[in-house]
């Protein structure tokens, strides 16, 4: 049996029962090996092959925040990484008091990591050049 599943106000598509957190729309941060890397971003899927994202180096994360906040435009990466380099998937959750890095994206731009991310996907080739944040709509305020 099958059921629908949310992450950050998204339809992440559909979950097995097995209840396997990683699935197409998952906000993740992906350790690679050989060359040592990270990435942040949203899991378009994940087979034996390997991972397929849409996101950036983790290292560039301050940067993206500062382009989406100054409304400047920006194509994330959309990413194919092969099984035997990815040496660690993580969910990208809160610890503790520490915000995960998409609610410190969405505290800081006013914007859903996964729907800007995803944006880029369903832009025909002609609309490539202007930017995520232009079609993506604001992040709803929390109290």
């Amino acid at each position: 049996m099958l059921r629908e599943s949310k992450q950050d106000g998204v339809t992440a598509g559909i979950l097995p029962q097995t209840g396997s957190p990683f699935i197409a729309g998952a906000m993740v941060v992906v350790n690679l090996g050989n060359p040592r890397d990270k990435f942040w971003g949203m899991i378009l899927s994940l087979a034996p092959e390997g991972l397929s994202l849409s996101g950036i180096e983790l290292a560039s994360f301050e940067d993206l925040v500062m382009m989406v906040r100054d409304g400047e435009a920006f194509n994330p990466a959309v990413v194919f990484f092969p099984m035997h380099r990815i040496e660690r998937v993580e969910l990208d959750l809160p610890d503790g008091n520490l915000p995960s890095l998409s609610q410190r994206f969405s505290a800081k731009t006013g914007f859903q990591p996964a729907a800007l991310l995803g944006t880029q996907l369903t832009k025909g080739k002609g609309d490539a050049q202007q930017s995520a944040v232009h079609t993506a709509s604001p992040a709803k305020e929390t109290t």
